[in-house]
């Protein structure tokens, strides 16, 4: 069905596109995807805890104000992250600041964290409890005065309705948030949330954020801090500044992020480099250019623990959960594994 629709859609400017699926999702004009293997144990697993159906989960960014977790859910996604979400409603940058490179199968955005505010995001998930692990990425304003504190902010909001949450220091829109992957900076982000989740007497889980376009020795310091605070899960990786030479769409060159199928190679070495440092100490998110099951098996074959896509699901549609669980069973299948989790880092650098 999307495929007939798809060549309508993508004539609309890409962030209508986006308002419009939230609504068509909110208000359940959605299709009811039938998913014969949902209960299948070759795709269960566990994080922070609970049980998951399968590890393939909605990235940030595509329900940036929590209003349409539960129709994710019934997508078939196994678990679902909202946000970023700031402490104060805030714009973001101005229009147009999203860009739809169709020939590259990639999105580039340069958003800025628009949200509704945490107070209001706080709400709506508290009058809705969701159907399945709810992960909450949280980000500071843009003209916020002390960034630090509005992590804390974020954390004292959420850290009672969160399966966990995860701090975003990773997107290029908001000028010099990477600034936080710095060693002195992370250091004292992670100390100061470690010091708040005692004084709330919190044991929600942490996980960060990583930008894709971090160098090899900025791995390393990432890795030191992360083990150091015993952080949950790491998210590999955000949208690239970067991996533009190659794209063919006319639009490669608009500032932002990048993300999609230009991002994936990048993404699953990243991911490989953390693997090999954090020695299964902390798990890692995959994401960046999943769109098959293909896709899905190399990040898993990377080091990747789970997975999360958004752009993969602009190109794939609704049903794209069902499609990669299909085609990844057949790969897994001829590996003659039983569950994913045993692939997981095989192709090990």
């Amino acid at each position: 069905m999307f495929s007939k629709f798809r060549s309508l859609i993508f004539k609309i400017d890409p962030e209508t596109a986006h308002t419009l699926a939230i609504k068509s999702l909110k208000f359940n004009f959605a299709p009811n995807i039938f998913d014969e293997s949902k209960n299948d144990p070759m795709f269960q697993t566990t994080l922070f805890g609970k049980e998951l159906h399968n590890p393939i989960g909605m990235a940030a960014g595509f329900d940036k104000n929590a209003e349409v977790y539960n129709p994710l859910f019934k997508l078939g996604f196994g678990f679902v992250e909202v946000g970023t979400i700031t402490p104060l409603e805030q714009y973001g940058n101005p229009k147009p600041r999203v860009f739809r490179l169709v020939e590259d199968q990639a999105l580039i955005n340069r958003l800025g964290f628009n949200s509704l505010g945490a107070k209001d995001v706080s709400s709506r998930i508290r009058s809705n409890t969701p159907d399945g692990l709810l992960g909450i990425n949280i980000g500071p304003n843009k003209n916020s005065k002390d960034r630090l504190n509005d992590y804390l902010i974020g954390l004292k909001t959420f850290h009672n309705i969160a399966d966990y949450i995860a701090i975003n220091i990773s997107s290029p829109n908001t000028e010099n948030l990477r600034n936080f992957h710095e060693q002195t900076k992370l250091d004292e982000l992670l100390n100061s949330i470690e010091q708040e989740k005692t004084n709330l007497k919190s044991k929600v889980p942490i996980v960060v954020k990583i930008s894709p376009d971090v160098s090899e020795n900025q791995v390393q310091q990432i890795s030191e801090i992360l083990l150091k605070y015993q952080v949950k899960a790491i998210i590999v990786s955000n949208t690239t500044e970067g991996n533009r030479e190659n794209l063919q769409n006319t639009s490669k060159h608009q500032k932002g992020g990048l993300s999609g199928k230009p991002l994936e190679l990048k993404s699953n070495q990243l991911i490989n480099k953390f693997y090999n440092l954090l020695k299964n100490k902390i798990d890692i998110i995959g994401v960046g250019g999943v769109d098959s099951g293909k896709s899905a098996y190399n990040k898993f074959l990377a080091g990747a623990n789970y997975i999360q896509l958004y752009t993969g699901m602009v190109f794939q549609g609704p049903n794209i959960v069902v499609k990669i669980k299909k085609e990844l069973k057949k790969l897994l299948i001829n590996d003659g594994v039983k569950n994913f989790k045993e692939i997981v880092g095989k192709n090990n650098n």
